[in-house]
């Protein structure tokens, strides 16, 4: 059995509303797949400045099924894009609000480093609104790159 953890933010617009859209299409792309989610995480924005707080939600799918990290993040990119094509960074390279983001975070303990995508997700380690709901519903997972799980990333991080 294959683990995909994922994780979907929204500060902009009906954040729940979106987030909820988020949840049903990624359903609908992995039917086969069990998708547990964790409890909602309201979380300050994280690398920019905004008064507009996230609400965070992590996934996981437990599937049976091949799995290609690439063709996931794909799926996932088009999934935010049908909720909103609005970019996530303004000219200049920095975050932004935005009304959906979902981020790949770490298909079991696959390593993968290419230009597009990296895995698990590098900077997960530094953001208490991905690693809280991922401990939560996976606290054995292991992360590859530090031999950590993730409840001993919490208790150390957060």
């Amino acid at each position: 059995m294959h683990r995909i953890h994922i994780n979907l933010g929204s500060n902009q617009g009906d954040r729940l509303t979106l987030i909820e859209s988020a949840v049903a299409l990624i359903s609908q792309q992995w039917p086969e797949a069990r998708l547990r989610r964790s409890d909602l995480f309201e979380s300050e924005p994280w690398g920019f400045e905004s008064d507009n707080p996230f609400i965070n939600l992590g996934l996981m799918l437990e599937t049976a099924g091949d799995v290609d990290p690439v063709d996931i993040l794909h799926r996932l990119q088009a999934i935010e894009r049908d909720i909103s094509p609005a970019p996530h960074r303004d000219s200049g390279g920095k975050y932004i609000d935005r009304k959906i983001d979902i981020d790949l975070i770490a298909v079991d303990s696959l390593t993968v480093d290419t230009p597009e995508l990296t895995l698990p997700h590098p900077r997960m380690r530094r953001r208490d609104f991905v690693m809280i709901p991922l401990y939560s519903l996976d606290p054995t997972w292991v992360d590859p790159v530090t031999g950590m799980t993730a409840e001993e990333i919490v208790r150390k991080e957060f």
